[in-house]
């Protein structure tokens, strides 16, 4: 006994200090390291434990204001105008004689073979005029091979429409503005390729390259 009343007033005392301290500190981890175990873990998004996936996205419901209500409401997205259906109307007035026909062979009485019909052909007394289908610019006047006379105009939308066989003397010429209705030509019998017809006018129309049933595109208004 007296031994050990010695021992703990020399450093036995200071020993005894120490193991308490480390008791406590030992004590303290455990019971935070307990503590943080029961609680809830904050959800982690895109790396980052600040942000919860619980926030609402921004602007995922319109805003509303109603009369009397100062909210400021974002201003609708410009909408771009609904381009208007082109004013058309036939060159002439005439039976037509031969129909488009670009899905299967018609007859050709001048070749005397069947072919693809990339017009349409409209049959009338010579003079005749022929007018505009639609507003537009001439893009050329020419004398072809086997169509005969021929005057191409451009309108809107891509659209191009042609007329052959006319009458050598035509009425306008490249880069004339051109009114719907406004004459381009007459009536005449100079398609080679048409002849056996008789005096009429081959009618084509095309869009963006790509050739249109002329009946459809009459059907515009």
């Amino acid at each position: 006994m007296k031994k050990f009343k010695n021992f703990m007033s020399g450093k036995g005392y200071y020993i005894a200090l120490i193991l308490c301290a480390v008791a406590i500190g030992i004590s303290g981890y455990l019971y935070y390291r307990n503590a943080d175990m029961n609680e809830t873990p904050v959800p982690v998004v895109n790396g980052d434990p600040t942000l919860s996936q619980d926030v609402p996205a921004v602007g995922t419901e319109p805003v509303i204001a109603t009369q009397g209500d100062d909210t400021q409401v974002d201003a609708p997205l410009t909408t771009l105008p609904v381009a208007q259906s082109m004013q058309t109307a036939a060159p002439l007035e005439g039976e037509t004689v031969a129909a488009f026909s670009m899905d299967m062979l018609d007859y050709n009485p001048t070749t005397r073979d069947w072919r693809v019909h990339n017009g349409m052909d409209i049959a009338a007394q010579p003079g005749t005029p022929v007018c505009a289908a639609a507003d537009g610019t001439v893009y050329s006047v020419f004398e072809d091979e086997t169509m005969g006379m021929t005057v191409v105009v451009r309108h809107e939308d891509g659209y191009v429409t042609t007329y052959a066989s006319l009458a050598k003397e035509v009425a306008v010429k490249t880069g004339d503005t051109v009114k719907l209705g406004q004459k381009l030509g007459t009536v005449g019998d100079t398609a080679l390729l048409e002849c056996a017809i008789g005096e009429h006018v081959h009618f084509c129309v095309t869009r963006n390259d790509e050739v249109v049933d002329p009946a459809e595109f009459l059907k515009q208004e």
